[in-house]
């Protein structure tokens, strides 16, 4: 811990402090003030399934543990990305 804290200094203060506004204009999963909780959820599942989509290994991983193709695999990740979570929920007045 200790030579952690002597070459990184700043480590644990740098987490406390939300992204800055040119980061959350940039990339969509890192949320804003009015962001739901299912849209949060929705973000995180697309970008699961579009991690594992991209990383040859992990579609490799998924295919192996599901007994399915690659190909079918990955139809199905990218079904599963239309509605993530589902319908969403109806909203309050």
């Amino acid at each position: 811990c200790l030579c952690l804290c002597l070459c990184f200094p700043v480590c644990h203060t740098t987490r406390s402090h939300p992204p800055p506004p040119s980061v959350q204009s940039k990339y969509v999963g890192t949320g804003h003030a009015d962001l739901t909780r299912f849209e949060w959820a929705v973000n995180q599942h697309r970008d699961t399934f579009t991690s594992i989509i991209g990383h040859p290994n992990l579609l490799d991983h998924v295919a192996l543990v599901e007994n399915e193709s690659r190909k079918r695999v990955q139809f199905n990740l990218m079904n599963k990305m239309l509605r993530p979570c589902g319908p969403p929920p109806a909203k309050s007045d």
